[in-house]
């Protein structure tokens, strides 16, 4: 980086700030992000040579936590809140092991019937690779289920008639037949049903999971489900009160699917007149986001609608950050453009890179390379080389230093290899 890119960062422009932070599909409870950020946030200040003190929560936050962070000669106070849904999610982890499977029928006819899949490809081979990956393990694991019933049907039926023939000289066609036969069938189809319930329970590979991921993202070929409009109405309300208190920032923060959430929901704040004018600096942080996994379905109307609109919007300060070493994001891929909606005098978003294999020290990039999940929540974590450059992607400084997203990024320029090109063959927009 130049030093044209560089900005002032010993002045104070936040004193206390407001951080919504909307997560992906997971069904974790608040804390655990909590801890993230107590752990991470200390091994950055560490590295960077500032301090934040995290203190309990205001009233204000109904799963968060409040700090002051003493950088730069400034102390900032920010209260984080984590935009509770792990409880849809939850619900929407079925122990049915039939349903998985159904699900997974019905997920792979949504994006291949619709053409979505070949389109997701030409953008990044990467999260299309980590979507079918459920699907293989899944088949793979039925397979293997079937194999064993078929091991254990042949075991019992072999033994029984071996049995039957100790008792009776001709024993072939007596009723007890078919009693051997269904009790060897219903043995075949326990084994095979105690086998994939224990690969669902032991789902260390996290197939079982990301089925349920994709599964819940492709119910409504791209609609929001009911539940999730609903929390996303109360989302909304939380931002425009929040809008309204006497803070100079609020910045909201999607991470993966949880970034095309933030969208439209501050896209329904905007189009309401819900930001006062001269009220606090409105800031938007998407963070490893999934966009096109949504947008590039057929009745993801509303979610192209809210791209196109926000990303005009004079508002707020949009600021998308992905990493190409991410193989579950769509790495510097603009949301906007690859969805096929970029209107005329678009924008936002700011598509920059958090750089893995730069911003980590060799050993600790060689240490997460292969640990996807782990590397999709890097951007929540603290980066053990980077360069000392102001407009450094620094999860901390932005979340609580005393600089606007806005300034922060004021002189950044968008990634040259960002992807603009687009893919995306339903580009209707909702009403």
């Amino acid at each position: 980086m130049t030093s044209e890119h560089v900005v002032s960062v010993t002045k104070q422009e936040v004193r206390n700030r407001r951080v919504m932070y909307i997560p992906g599909y997971d069904p974790v409870p608040p804390r655990k992000y909590r801890e993230r950020y107590r752990v991470q946030s200390a091994r950055q200040a560490a590295l960077s040579g500032y301090r934040i003190d995290m203190l309990k929560p205001q009233e204000t936050a109904r799963f968060g936590w409040h700090l002051i962070a003493h950088m730069d000669g400034q102390d900032t106070r920010t209260e984080i809140e984590v935009m509770y849904w792990a409880d849809i999610v939850r619900s929407s982890l079925s122990p049915s092991i039939l349903l998985t499977y159904v699900q997974l029928l019905g997920t792979a006819w949504t994006y291949i019937g619709s053409g979505a899949l070949f389109r997701l490809m030409r953008l990044r081979k990467g999260p299309v690779i980590a979507a079918l990956y459920p699907v293989v393990v899944l088949l793979a694991q039925a397979a293997l289920a079937i194999s064993l019933g078929g091991v254990v049907y042949t075991g019992l039926l072999l033994s029984g008639f071996a049995a039957l023939e100790v008792v009776h000289d001709d024993p072939v066609g007596r009723p007890y037949d078919i009693v051997l036969l269904a009790l060897s069938v219903a043995g075949g189809l326990v084994g095979a049903g105690a086998f994939l319930r224990w690969c669902q329970r032991r789902d260390h590979v996290l197939a079982w999971y990301l089925m349920h991921d994709y599964a819940f993202s492709a119910q409504h070929a791209g609609a929001y489900p009911p539940a999730q409009e609903a929390r996303m109405a109360e989302f909304a309300d939380r931002i425009a009160e929040a809008l309204t208190d006497d803070i100079d920032e609020l910045l909201i923060v999607g991470h993966s699917s949880g970034a095309y959430l933030a969208i439209s929901i501050l896209a329904d704040v905007i189009r309401a007149g819900r930001v006062p004018a001269g009220g606090p600096a409105l800031g938007l942080l998407t963070l490893g986001h999934v966009v096109p996994m949504v947008s590039f379905l057929p009745e993801a109307r509303r979610l192209r609608a809210d791209l196109a609109y926000l990303s005009t919007r004079e508002e707020l300060t949009w600021v998308d950050v992905t990493a190409p070493g991410d193989g579950c994001a769509f790495a510097l891929c603009d949301p906007v453009s690859v969805s096929g909606v970029a209107p005329e005098g678009k924008r936002w978003p700011l598509v920059i890179s958090a750089a893995f294999s730069q911003t980590l020290r060799p050993e600790t990039w060689r240490a997460l390379r292969w640990r996807l999940f782990e590397l999709h929540f890097q951007y929540l974590n603290a980066f053990d080389n980077l360069p000392g450059q102001p407009d450094d992607y620094d999860y901390f400084r932005i979340t609580a230093g005393p600089l606007t997203l806005a300034t922060r990024f004021a002189t950044r320029p968008a990634s040259k290899s960002r992807i603009e090109r687009p893919e995306n063959r339903f580009t209707d927009l909702a009403a």
